[in-house]
Formats: C-alpha cells, sequence, structure tokens
C-alpha cells in the first residue's frame, strides 16, 4: 500500500507535465463551456426538450474530460515510458506491475473528477446551471464510463511504440468522436445519417448514461451494456497484448 501511495503521487506529478493531455483534459472542455454559453446561455429552450444550452451540454463535457483522460493521457504517458525504457528498468525492480497500472487508474480518475467538478463548479456559478437530481448516481454512471475509457485507454498503450504515435492515434479516433457522439455538439444538430452513426461510437453511450441519470435518475439498459462490453472487452485484450519493455 505504501508502494501504491507513493507511485501515485509520482504519477500524478507526471501526469500534470503532460501538456497536450492536461490542457485537452482540464482547459479545453472548460473553454467550450464558455465559448457555447456565451453564445447560447442557458435559457430553456423547446429544441433541447426545455433545457439550457448548458444544462444540457454539461453532462457531455464530462463524457469528453472521461474520453480524453482515457484515450489520450493515460496512452501517451505509458507509452513514453515505454519508448524512454522505463517499463523495461521497472521490470528490474521490486515494484509490482499491478502498483503501477493501479497508480495510473487512481491517477487518470482523479484527474477526470478534478476536471469534472471545474466543469460543474462554473455551469453553476456562471450559468446557475441545473444540478443532476441524484448525485450519487451520476457519480457511480460517471465511474462506469471512466472504467469503460481507461480499459481502452490500457489498450492502446498495449500496442503503442511511443509517445508521438499515441498522440496521433488518440487524436484521430477521438476527435471524431467527440463531435458525432453528444459529447461536443449536441446530437439535436446532426443529421439523421450521422446521428445513427453515432449510435455505433462507445463515447455516444456514455453520454447517454450520463444524461440519463442526469436529468431523470433513470438506468437504460443499452448504454450499461455497451459500457460493461467495451470494457471487458479492452480489459482482456490489454492484458493478452501488453508488453512491458
Amino acid at each position: 500500500m505504501n508502494a501504491l501511495r507513493k507511485m501515485t503521487w509520482v504519477e500524478f506529478k507526471l501526469a500534470l507535465r503532460e501538456p497536450i493531455a492536461t490542457f485537452f483534459t482540464l482547459v479545453f472542455p472548460v473553454l467550450i463551456l464558455f465559448l457555447f454559453g456565451s453564445i447560447y446561455g442557458n435559457e430553456p429552450s423547446e429544441f433541447l426538450g426545455g433545457r439550457g444550452n448548458v444544462d444540457n451540454s454539461v453532462p457531455g463535457y464530462i463524457a469528453m474530460v472521461i474520453a480524453t483522460t482515457g484515450m489520450m493521457s493515460l496512452p501517451i504517458g505509458l507509452a513514453t515510458y515505454r519508448e524512454l525504457g522505463v517499463l523495461r528498468r521497472y521490470r528490474a525492480t521490486p515494484l509490482r506491475p499491478q502498483t503501477l497500472l493501479g497508480a495510473r487508474i487512481i491517477v487518470h480518475t482523479v484527474i477526470s473528477v478534478i476536471g469534472s467538478a471545474i466543469l460543474i463548479t462554473a455551469g453553476v456559478l456562471i450559468y446557475d446551471m441545473v444540478l443532476p437530481v441524484n448525485v450519487p448516481a451520476v457519480i457511480l454512471a460517471f465511474l462506469l464510463g471512466n472504467v469503460g475509457f481507461l480499459a481502452v485507454g490500457f489498450l492502446l498503450a498495449s500496442v503503442l511504440p511511443n509517445a508521438n504515435t499515441a498522440t496521433a492515434v488518440g487524436m484521430a479516433v477521438l476527435y471524431p468522436m467527440l463531435f458525432l457522439s453528444g459529447a461536443g455538439l449536441p446530437r439535436e444538430i446532426l443529421p439523421d445519417n450521422l446521428v445513427k452513426f453515432g449510435n455505433f461510437l462507445p463515447l455516444t453511450h456514455v453520454v447517454d448514461l450520463l444524461k440519463d441519470v442526469w436529468y431523470s435518475n433513470t438506468w437504460n439498459i443499452t448504454p450499461i451494456a455497451v459500457i460493461v462490453g467495451m470494457t471487458l472487452l479492452a480489459g482482456a485484450l490489454s492484458v493478452r497484448t501488453f508488453r512491458w519493455e
């Protein structure tokens, strides 16, 4: 436990030194909130089901934080370790692989929590955002989505050889998904064919789960099943393919 605590603290400091990942996790979602909040405000709109733009968007922005942490921060950090030979050196120490992986899970979960807390605080203080009807349920939905994308992040980290490749692949996969899932833009404004395509994206189901729980405290089986399936599949593949070299 002492080793895990120390490793977590070290990994947390190192994670915050990744400028690209830190910016897109902690800063970019808030900038998007302020941009669209300044344009559309938070007045209730029939187009958004009686919710304001900020009320409708913040759960999606939280999903954006979850996905960015899992698909950029985590794989970039571990790919950097592989590129610099850090993972190989760890194998020569008494440190168990589970300690490093556990530290990474804790660190990136905390970073996602911080990013989400910043979004919620800004939404409440500046736009009088409506808080969820059941906070513990939202926390549970958040953790479920977070675990799913961390599993995807470990899978990417298991096959990508260096930080540049991890950055390129992460951006290529993540950013189209952000704009088609409802995380970056409301799906209500997308053409029907893009909405149908977005239904196949895992981030769409994280957004849907967060919104369902946030607004009405309902748990729909489809997003839960997709997220659990994604977690199990990505986790199993990453265990089989991860290289400590």
